[in-house]
């Protein structure tokens, strides 16, 4: 089974999270591009739509869906979106869209958290994916060196500026034995404005397809 068909098996079943009557939380990423499908095709009736990038929110909107701001409707009851890598512990890596900074804040926003991968997104331990660290570019150097001090190879991500109209810095050879220490720490560098670490806030369920169907954690 080829990747693609994973990604829209589980996409598909992710609909089965969604009550009528809910506020939806929806992200960024080849995954979700499939979600995006999945819900149009589900008729499902929805109070609220808030996107964590501006890429999903076209796509939302070429569907007909009013897509509305964080800021103007409050906590969410459930939020979908993909990972570039995952723990059976639901610590994530996420960011290599760009997207991370939005996406923690809508995470963190969300009363539910459903993370939908394919088996090769599910790690033992994070970090062979390069972690994203958005950064403000005045910044750029000085993270940079400070993440060297942590073990890491931070590569800033050339022709590339957030939705908020940061850096990313993707930090490479890392082995990260506790992520939420981690995050932690990243988190009080100046300069930093978010992780791609989800570990404080990290996923409610994953839902990951496999060859023979779709397996969840919880």
């Amino acid at each position: 089974m080829d990747q693609d068909t994973k990604k829209r098996r589980v996409a598909s079943s992710a609909i089965e999270q969604i009550e009528n009557g809910m506020s939806l939380g929806v992200g960024t990423g080849s995954t979700v591009d499939f979600f995006i499908d999945a819900l149009a095709e589900s008729k499902k009736h929805l109070t609220t739509i808030v996107s964590s990038s501006e890429a999903s929110t076209k796509k939302l909107q070429r569907y007909g869906f009013e897509v509305s701001g964080l800021s103007s409707v409050g906590d969410l009851d459930l939020y979908i979106d993909g990972a570039d890598e995952a723990t059976k512990h639901l610590h994530l890596i996420k960011g290599g869209g760009g997207a991370l900074s939005r996406e923690k804040v809508i995470a963190n926003a969300s009363k539910k958290f459903v993370c939908i991968i394919d088996d090769s997104k599910l790690v033992s331990r994070l970090g062979k994916f390069p972690l994203p660290v958005e950064v403000i570019p005045m910044a750029q150097s000085f993270v940079a060196r400070q993440l060297v001090k942590t073990g890491g190879r931070p590569i800033w991500r050339p022709n590339f500026i957030t939705d908020n109209g940061n850096h990313i810095l993707d930090v490479h050879n890392l082995n990260i034995q506790n992520p939420l220490e981690l995050e932690s720490g990243l988190n009080q560098i100046p300069g930093v404005v978010t992780v791609g670490l989800f570990a404080k806030r990290h996923a409610d369920m994953l839902l990951i397809s496999r060859g023979h169907g779709v397996e969840e954690i919880r």
